[in-house]
């Protein structure tokens, strides 16, 4: 398989020893690292691939944050809060 594109970045030179190093230790080209590395991130964050479990997971948990509850024994709260409001707002605008 061909590769059409280059990509060109400048690692600081403690990220390219690092980047050496771990190549060298799995045997393989840093190029080759590399790929694995982009491979693994798409497949992991990526909407089209990855573990969709895990990323509902995250939109669940974020989501969650802003959703609230209002806990109480009265069945019927929401009845009486709209009747409250429209006789509320019917005082404010009487003649």
């Amino acid at each position: 398989m061909g590769k059409p594109d280059v990509y060109s970045w400048r690692p600081s030179p403690q990220l390219k020893a690092e980047l050496e190093e771990a190549a060298q230790a799995k045997r393989k080209s840093v190029a080759q690292l590399l790929e694995g590395i982009a491979r693994e991130w798409l497949e992991r964050f990526s909407e089209r691939g990855g573990n969709d479990h895990e990323r509902q997971r995250r939109i669940r948990e974020t989501a969650l944050k802003s959703v609230g509850a209002i806990h109480g024994n009265d069945p019927r709260r929401a009845e009486r809060s709209h009747s409250g409001l429209r006789t509320r707002i019917s005082l404010q605008h009487a003649p």
